[in-house]
């Protein structure tokens, strides 16, 4: 036996936003057994299949546009207008669930684009909070995800700068400062969840407190590649895993002390596991 001691991160676990969706969708699914999602509810697959068992069904936009008359949810990710006069269109009753947070965002968004302001949005392509928030521009934003993106020499002498909630706040504030030395005027709206970038500083005290860090998230959660890599660059024994099923027993010596931790999309009863299977070698 290697004797591990085990433990769990309490500050990490599912965001109120990821939160508030989820009892949503499992008050109507207890209720009334079925209800369809635009897109994962969260980017945890583990946590998906656990409510496609009490009745959830995943769907896509293009689903959506044969569909009539039904109840979907809108995640917390938040959509473009585009789909709420789709669903007005097809009489479809939309549970929105998107966070707070990102809907202040969207409406700052629409506001900069309302004052003609030429935007850049600092964001993961294709991701589902990114497309809504160019949907408030008429999809006239350009988004980036990494600063090589951008010909400097075609850039506007001034740009108004957003990012993803869920972005690195170190990494948004280097994008700042490198569009500034290039003589660039930046309007920056730091619009990073504070949830999210506040567990940034508290992962690096964490990660240091323990020999081992198992991290825990699904392999689509931007903010878990993220927060993983805030551990991994403090404490270089950090493991990435989306399930106990993944864990090797390899990765540890006996009485190691180990910190078992999450993204804002990772369930506490799937971190409970993984300790759970840890205390078993």
């Amino acid at each position: 036996m290697l004797q591990l001691d085990v433990t769990i991160d309490t500050k990490s676990g599912f965001c109120f936003g990821v939160e508030y969706a989820i009892e949503m969708a499992e008050d109507i699914l207890k209720e009334e057994g079925k209800l369809y999602c635009l897109g994962d509810i969260v980017h945890n697959d583990m946590e998906v299949k656990r409510l496609q068992k009490m009745g959830l069904k995943i769907i896509e936009l293009e689903n959506l546009k044969e569909m009539k008359g039904v109840k979907v949810l809108i995640r917390a990710h938040g959509e473009p207008p585009s789909t709420y006069e789709l669903a007005m269109k097809n009489d479809i009753t939309l549970i929105d669930a998107s966070c707070p947070v990102v809907l202040k965002l969207q409406n700052r968004i629409k506001k900069s684009h309302d004052k003609k302001e030429k935007i850049y949005i600092y964001g993961k392509h294709g991701h589902p909070e990114v497309k809504g928030l160019i949907g408030q521009t008429g999809k006239d934003a350009i988004v980036f995800q990494n600063i090589k993106e951008l010909d400097f020499d075609k850039l506007p002498n001034s740009l108004t700068l957003y990012t993803q909630t869920t972005k690195s706040k170190e990494k948004f504030y280097e994008v700042v400062s490198t569009l500034n030395k290039a003589g660039i005027e930046v309007n920056s709206h730091d619009t990073l969840c504070r949830q999210v970038s506040n567990r940034d500083t508290q992962l690096q005290e964490f990660s240091l407190n323990y020999d081992k860090i198992v991290f825990v998230s699904g392999t689509k959660s931007s903010n878990g590649n993220v927060l993983y890599n805030v551990c991994k660059s403090h404490n270089d024994k950090s493991h990435f895993i989306s399930s106990s099923t993944e864990i090797k027993e390899d990765w540890f010596t006996k009485n190691d002390s180990v910190g078992v931790c999450g993204a804002t999309s990772t369930p506490m009863w799937l971190m409970e596991e993984v300790k759970e299977k840890l205390l078993q070698y």
